[in-house]
Order: structure tokens, then C-alpha cells, then sequence
């Protein structure tokens, strides 16, 4: 198949590369701004016609959460208008879309995993703006798969991990929230799940991903320094209301897997486990 992945040097467009090695049966065409303006109607159709592509799966996104908010207009380009242009081409040319999206679409006034079938009620420009994404996805393509996850990590770009690796190398001390729980997601066990998807045969639907159990931030980031070997930091645990943000997060957001798991037969890692993949990685 000929595949077209956007946003192609973020972190999951990284480790789609790297995975594309292990997946050569198929044509990759990986883009990101400078190659292939999503934004831009006539050059999407453009390319995906011309290209013959098979399945999109697209990773660019408007991710920044606090500065969306003062930037409403281009993050619902991004996250909302350049998806449905990829979905209209897609349909176009009888291809499928895989869109990501995130644990955003939900307030987080919830207690138990959110399934697909959950309200969505996204309380963050960014939110709102992935949820408009994924409902033009599903208005405009036939095909279309819609991924959720969330706390995105990597060895690439910048995130969370190697946010809390430099400051527990430069700092005594660290505050970090603790009643806000989730659960980490290792950006290639996404990849994964998604190359599994396109192997196996994609089935149109909403579908959640992230590793498996359930911690805090304040959680990972003692995870992420033992496994560091970093002793010189004390982390202490941090109310939401300590740190304040210019954009409110879902103080709850951990997803159920049950769907994604029973449809294309896949075995998702502990994020402990997972954690520890990508530290030894970052090391190397």
C-alpha cells in the first residue's frame, strides 16, 4: 500500500519512520510542513491523488495546550479544518484515514477508564479543537479510525520525560502535580498499535490507546528519575492549584483499551515497562 504520514518529524511521526524498517511491504511518503501544507485544500487532494495513497495516517498536530489558547485560529487549523481536508481527499480516492487524537475530548470529572462510547466534553481550546478533528474525520471519510491518547513520550522532540530528566539533574528540589491521573504513552507502542491497524485491515470507529495501568505525574516522574539513578533531586507532590496553567487539564483521563485490544489483537505494555524501553533508548 501506498501510505502518506504527516507531520512526519514530530514524536509518533519519528517512530513511524523507524517502524516503517520493520514494514516494507508498503510505500511511505512522510511529510511534514515543508513537503506537504495540510492546511492547504488543493495541495493535499494534490498529493494524495497524485500519489495514489492508500491510508493516511496523520500525526501533525497543534499540541502546544497553554499557548492554544491565545492561538485559537491556527490550532483549529491544524487540529480541526486541515483533517477534514485530509478525510475529504481520502474519501476522494477511496483511501483510509487514521487520525490521532487525545484524552483532551473529556473534562476529567470522571472516576473510572474512559471508554469511546464516554461523553465527550473537552474544557481547553485544544481540546475542543481535537474533538472538532475527529468529528470532521468521521463526517467526511468512510474509512476513518480515530486513536485517542495520551501523555505522549518519546526519544524524540521534547516531552514530558526528558523535561523531568534535565530538571532532576539541575534541581534539588521539584514540584510536581499528583492529582491528576492518566497514564503514560510510549509514542512507539503507538506506532505499533497503529502499523497493526493498517496490517490487520483498518476498521472505522473511535478507538483508545495508551499504555497499560494508571499514575500521576508526580508518579512518573519518580519512575523516570529511579530508573535515571537520580538521587540528588527531591521530587515532592504539587496540588494542580500550585501550578497554575493558562489551560485547565482533565484531572482524570485514564482511557480504556478493551476496543483497540479485541480488534486488532494487540498486547499493550505496562507503562513502567514501556518507560524503561525508552530510557535505555535515550541512553544509546
Amino acid at each position: 500500500m501506498n501510505i502518506l504520514i504527516t507531520g512526519a518529524n514530530g514524536q509518533l511521526g519519528n517512530e513511524m519512520q523507524v517502524l516503517s524498517k520493520e514494514n516494507r511491504q508498503h510505500t511511505y511518503f512522510f511529510t511534514d510542513v515543508q513537503e506537504l501544507d495540510i492546511c492547504d485544500e488543493q495541495a493535499v487532494h494534490g498529493f494524495v491523488e497524485d500519489n495514489r495513497i492508500d491510508v493516511i495516517v496523520n500525526c501533525a498536530a497543534y499540541t502546544a495546550v497553554d499557548t492554544a489558547e491565545d492561538n485559537q485560529e491556527l490550532c483549529d487549523k491544524l487540529n480541526h479544518v486541515a483533517p477534514g481536508y485530509l478525510a475529504a481527499a481520502a474519501e476522494a480516492c477511496g483511501a483510509a484515514l487514521i487520525q490521532v487524537s487525545t484524552d483532551y475530548v473529556f473534562d476529567g470529572t470522571g472516576y473510572t477508564p474512559y471508554t469511546e462510547e464516554a461523553a465527550t466534553c473537552p474544557n481547553s481550546v485544544y481540546g475542543s479543537t481535537k474533538l472538532a478533528g475527529e468529528q470532521a474525520v468521521m463526517k467526511h471519510c468512510s474509512r476513518a479510525m480515530v486513536i485517542r491518547t495520551a501523555w505522549l513520550y518519546s526519544i524524540y522532540g521534547n516531552n514530558f520525560v526528558k523535561t523531568m530528566l534535565r530538571l532532576g539533574r539541575e534541581r534539588e528540589t521539584l514540584g510536581v502535580v499528583f492529582d491528576q491521573i492518566g497514564t503514560p504513552t510510549y509514542a512507539n507502542d503507538l506506532a505499533r498499535a497503529i502499523f497493526a491497524a493498517v496490517n490487520r485491515g483498518i476498521v472505522p470507529g473511535v478507538y483508545h490507546f495508551s499504555n497499560e495501568g494508571v499514575c500521576s505525574w508526580y508518579d512518573f516522574t519518580l519512575a523516570i528519575h529511579r530508573l535515571a539513578g537520580i538521587k540528588t533531586c527531591k521530587v515532592s507532590p504539587l496540588h494542580t492549584d500550585e501550578f497554575p496553567a493558562k489551560a485547565p487539564r482533565p484531572h482524570y483521563s485514564v482511557l480504556d483499551k478493551t476496543k483497540i485490544k479485541k480488534t486488532f489483537g494487540i498486547d499493550i505494555p505496562h507503562w513502567e515497562a514501556s518507560l524503561a524501553v525508552c530510557m535505555k533508548n535515550l541512553e544509546e
